[in-house]
This record gives structure tokens, C-alpha cells and sequence, in this order.
């Protein structure tokens, strides 16, 4: 039997080496073009952001003081405070079944995303009670930024 004689070929390709520059400065200048123009779009609203957290942050509070009320027949009178739904009232009408450990999740009442108090008043000029955060200055009335948000007009 005759052998036959084996020839290897070696083929090379440059186009497996991986990316060229020109190919990488087209990419980037994509994801910059995008960056450019989605970034301000998202990051642009601080503001916003915190109006629809005190909105959120007014949510929660009235679903505490509405548990508190179902254990107790009312809601806490505006002296004894939000402060009722984290340590038992000493002062007022004192709730008869005040859950142990109270009705605030993290145990306190968050402070609206300004830094500044709620205002709590029950019984209240719009419903039950009232639940206001005086916006960015912290100060009654005010447009934009400044503007009250309180639980009557926030759904």
C-alpha cells in the first residue's frame, strides 16, 4: 500500500482577531449620542422625584393612621401627633388597643424627602384628617416645586 504524501494549509484571517478602532470610536459615539439624550431626560427631575415621594411616603401614613384607627375607633387627635403611631399617646383620649411595636414599619415617622415635619391635623378641614407636606420652602401655598402636597389631592 502506497502513502499518500499530506499537505497541511495553514489559512489566516485578520477578521477574527477582533474589532477594529474605527469600529469601537462608531460604537462609542452611539452610546454617547444616546447618554446625551436620555440621560438629562431621567437625572433632569429631582424635584419630581420628590414630589411623587411624599406622595408615596403620604400614602403609607394614611394607611397606618387607618389601622390605628380600626384598633383603636379613632384616629390620633392633632396634639397627640403622628408620633401616636409609633409609641403609645400619653396624652389626650388614650387608645384602648395600641399594637405593641406600633403601626410604623421602620418604627418612626419619616419626615417628607425636604427634611422637614408632616402636618398632621385631625379632625381635619378636608377629611378625617389632614396630612400636609409644605414642598421644597416649607411654607404654606406656593407654585412648582414649592407647591403643598397633601393627602386630599394625591391619589
Amino acid at each position: 500500500m502506497q502513502q499518500r504524501p499530506v499537505i497541511s494549509v495553514k489559512i489566516s484571517s485578520t477578521s477574527d482577531k477582533g474589532f477594529t478602532l474605527i469600529e469601537l470610536l462608531v460604537v462609542l459615539v452611539i452610546i454617547g449620542i444616546l447618554a446625551g439624550y436620555v440621560g438629562p431626560r431621567i437625572m433632569g427631575h429631582p424635584e419630581e422625584a420628590k414630589r411623587t415621594m411624599a406622595a408615596v411616603q403620604i400614602s403609607a401614613l394614611e394607611t397606618a393612621l387607618e389601622t390605628y384607627r380600626l384598633d383603636n375607633g379613632a384616629y390620633p387627635s392633632t396634639e397627640q401627633g403622628m408620633q401616636a403611631l409609633v409609641e403609645a399617646p400619653s396624652v389626650g383620649k388614650l387608645p384602648p388597643k395600641w399594637r405593641e411595636g406600633g403601626y410604623m414599619k421602620k418604627g418612626k415617622v419619616p419626615k417628607d424627602p425636604w427634611g422637614n415635619e408632616y402636618t398632621y391635623l385631625s379632625p381635619g378641614s378636608q377629611s378625617d384628617f389632614d396630612i400636609i407636606s409644605y414642598g421644597a420652602d416649607g411654607e404654606s401655598g406656593g407654585e412648582g416645586k414649592d407647591a403643598d402636597i397633601n393627602n386630599w389631592e394625591t391619589e
